[in-house]
């Protein structure tokens, strides 16, 4: 059994007025002694930016910014949400979510030093859920019924023409097989995409790719804290044994959900195979501040930063605060190895 540290609440709203509501769900990297977090800022209009604040080792805030990192533009009505950082060779690229009241998109940013950032534009398949159920046909009997129950919801709930959903993105921070590799979550499991250059996800890309998505299945359900569906956490972490696989894992068997954090090992050449699952959650809401917030029961993690032989893990608490846990590295690498359970994977 993994030994968790709670290390507590990192980051709480202030008076200000872009994050009096919440701070939750941060980007980070670590940068020398320091992490650079991204967070998901949240007023009391229920609109949402991104704050920055940096922290000297693991825990200790020594600057925060006063105004959303990404300035707003006096119409710009747009939702910026839950980022994820990875350094891919020496740039950065940063991937969020833009919502504006209808559709998601994933959106994604570089930079050459955390200051300044060169917008790239959207991701996101330009597909309505009516089109990918379609696409879903050719091979349907591989597919999960929950894909087309999520996508029957969307349509009722949000609009016939909305866009498909897709959310938790974020990057390998290495190429895969010299392809960039990208996760994300079309409900209820997680996907994987690999592509030589982003110019390259066009329309007849995500055809081709909902044509086939039972082959993109990165990590799907398969305990009972993961019975509504997943998501992607942190961006993965390499390790002599294979990626180290942070992600959420949403339950509704009790009253409404509850989010809690997952692990995995994932094989270095081909992440789609599983080499370890830890069979319990890694992080389930207990404290008071996980419990209760602005959405109760939610532990989101987003990323991650190794001190020494410990990983740090951020995550956000209740849609309302940033918290951290840390754990042994070898100890949670043991564990996945080592649990007789994972004998399936093998």
């Amino acid at each position: 059994m993994v030994n968790v540290k709670r290390e507590g609440i990192i980051l709480k709203p202030t008076k200000l007025p872009f994050e009096n509501k919440g701070v939750f769900n941060p980007a980070c990297i670590r940068v020398g002694k320091y992490v650079h977090m991204f967070y998901r800022a949240w007023d009391k209009n229920q609109r949402s930016t991104i704050g920055y604040c940096k922290l000297d080792g693991p825990l200790k805030v020594v600057e925060r910014n006063k105004k959303p990192f990404f300035p707003k533009k006096k119409h710009d009505e747009l939702h910026y949400e839950d980022p994820r950082i990875v350094k891919i060779g020496k740039k950065y690229h940063l991937t969020y979510i833009l919502y504006d009241g209808l559709n998601v998109h994933i959106n994604h940013k570089t930079s050459n030093d955390l200051k300044t950032f060169k917008d790239l534009g959207s991701l996101s398949p330009e597909i309505t859920y009516v089109e990918t159920e379609q696409l879903f046909q050719k091979r349907s009997r591989e597919l999960k019924e929950r894909y087309f129950l999520f996508a029957s919801h969307y349509k009722a709930n949000v609009g016939p023409d909305v866009l498909i959903w897709d959310k938790d993105a974020f990057l390998f921070p290495k190429k895969i097989k010299g392809k960039y590799a990208l996760v994300h979550r079309i409900l209820p499991d997680i996907q994987i995409a690999y592509f030589k250059d982003f110019k390259d996800l066009n329309l007849s890309y995500w055809k081709k790719y909902f044509r086939n998505l039972p082959d993109h299945v990165l990590l799907q359900s398969r305990h009972w804290f993961e019975s509504r569906n997943l998501g992607g956490g942190c961006p993965p972490i390499e390790t002599k044994h294979g990626w180290l696989f942070i992600y959420h894992a949403v339950d509704d068997m009790d009253k409404g959900k509850t989010y809690r954090a997952g692990a995995a090992l994932l094989d270095k050449k081909d992440p789609t195979k599983v080499i370890a699952h830890l069979h319990e959650p890694l992080l389930s809401p207990t404290e008071k501040w996980e419990r209760i917030g602005n959405v109760n029961n939610v532990v989101f993690p987003t990323g991650a930063a190794q001190f020494g032989d410990r990983l740090y893990i951020y995550y956000g608490a209740a849609d309302k605060y940033i918290a951290a846990i840390s754990v042994d590295m070898k100890e949670l690498l043991d564990d996945l190895l080592h649990n007789p359970k994972n004998k399936q994977f093998r």
